[in-house]
């Protein structure tokens, strides 16, 4: 029984967002089943405590920490392969636990070179969504020749390994549909630590501190920008300041602050906006706790939306995009406006705010069905996959 994993992270490990949080709060949970789990991953980002992390050299230049495609990273990830191969040789591993498209390429030619030392391991793949389509949320490949290039190299990588993890149903749906990908793909859904996450702290000190008075609050964590639908929570907020004056908004996050700080200011609603910048993850749930309600306005069809999560576990009802995976998290649960339309989001977030006892409701109903969500239910279907790739007995 092998169970040393290598965890490929193609990203700034750690860096306080989305798929971070995965990969972590994954490594965790695999560590406490006593798998031994090493992350390899860029030159920079937080040293998580208890996680053995290794990164390539130093590139001072690059500190990109946000979302989003680079150029950058096609030298960055040619360092991650070398560093790969050298952790390998070096240990054999059980199983190559690659995160995103450009962890699985990596992966893949780790696993090519190995092949000579008969070291190579069963790969697999653990992505969020669609690259072509996440490049396109990010306003890339307008070209329609570059968009079937992606395409073409998108469904190359996809049949890299031998097994898919999708960080949700619909994820794997557009992988089989549109990707005709004959691999198996298993959502393996994104989940919480409800034991870190969940009401009841106290939050007297960091209400006074953000100046809060006696106001209902809503709240949003998470990264700032436009396919995150920030454009249309900003908007949102002038309309339900005119209809309800005893409301403010925290919004937790980075980056673009000063971005949305300017546009808050256009509309008049400072008075109604906090602005706290990057919030540390081990921190996230009393922040998140000073809320009533909790808001994500993300436009993506295809990307997971792990803070829908952390929202439920801490009892906060929710005010969604009208999308696939905020439906497949949060079922009857959520209270959903029509995507990129700033009205239906103020009118949905004014019906809650108006309504004491329909948030109660669903505050409770929110944290029980957080419950279902933990990582120590969600690893079981990762051991099932180990096991039938011959890794563990």
């Amino acid at each position: 029984m092998n169970k040393k994993i290598l965890f490929i992270a193609p990203t700034p490990f750690f860096s306080d967002r989305g798929c971070h949080v995965r990969i972590l709060e994954q490594a965790e949970a695999l560590k406490k089943q006593g798998f031994d789990i090493t992350i390899a991953t860029y030159h920079f980002g937080k040293d998580i405590p208890g996680i053995k992390t290794e990164r390539i050299i130093k590139i001072p230049w690059y500190k990109k920490k946000e979302a989003g495609p680079s150029y950058h990273k096609l030298y960055l990830d040619l360092l991650l392969i070398i560093k790969c191969i050298f952790l390998a040789r070096k240990k054999k591993f059980g199983i190559i636990h690659a995160h995103l498209h450009e962890g699985v390429f990596i992966g893949y030619f780790t696993n090519l070179f190995l092949k000579i030392f008969k070291k190579n391991s069963p790969l697999v793949a653990d992505i969020q969504g669609s690259l072509v389509k996440e490049m396109i949320d990010h306003v890339y490949l307008k070209n329609k020749i570059v968009k079937r290039i992606f395409y073409y190299i998108e469904k190359k990588i996809l049949n890299m390994p031998n097994v898919i993890l999708t960080s949700s149903v619909n994820a794997a749906k557009i992988l089989k549909e549109d990707f005709k990908i004959k691999k198996r793909i298993i959502p393996v859904c994104d989940a919480v630590d409800t034991n870190a996450f969940k009401p009841g702290y106290d939050i007297k000190g960091l209400k006074k501190k953000l100046g809060i008075k006696k106001e209902k609050i809503v709240v949003y964590l998470g990264l700032l920008n436009k396919y995150q639908g920030l454009d249309v929570l900003i908007k949102s907020i002038k309309i339900v300041k005119e209809k309800y004056e005893n409301v403010k908004f925290v919004i937790m996050g980075y980056p673009n602050i000063d971005k949305y700080e300017k546009i808050a200011e256009k509309l008049d609603i400072t008075d109604k906006v906090i602005f706290t910048g990057r919030i540390d993850y081990k921190d996230a749930p009393k922040n998140l706790c000073i809320g009533d309600i909790a808001v994500s306005f993300k436009t993506s069809k295809t990307e997971a939306n792990g803070k829908l999560y952390d929202y439920i576990a801490c009892g906060l009802p929710c005010v969604v995009s009208d999308i696939p995976v905020n439906k497949e998290i949060l079922g009857d649960i959520g209270t959903y406006a029509k995507v990129n339309d700033e009205k239906d989001s103020a009118e949905k977030i004014l019906f809650l705010l108006k309504n004491q006892k329909e948030r109660e409701i669903l505050s409770k109903k929110s944290r029980k069905k957080a419950l279902d969500y933990s990582w120590d239910n969600r690893v079981k279907a990762i051991l099932k996959i180990y096991q039938q790739l011959k890794v563990i007995s």
